[in-house]
């Protein structure tokens, strides 16, 4: 709301993108892998990888 009534200013990179959700996007997959066990990134894993090599209909 604050940068709508332009009492703040957006923070954009260069390319046009929001710079906390750059941020944020850079340390998102360590920070979920670090707060799971193996055993749910594992599960996690071979779902994605029954979804690549599942043929789609």
């Amino acid at each position: 709301m604050r940068i709508a009534t332009g009492e703040i200013d957006d923070l954009i990179t260069d390319d046009g993108k929001n710079a906390a959700a750059v941020a944020l996007g850079r340390m998102g997959g360590k920070a979920r892998a670090e707060g799971m066990t193996a055993k749910r990134r594992k599960e996690i894993a071979k779902k994605a990888a029954k979804a690549r090599w599942t043929l789609s209909e």
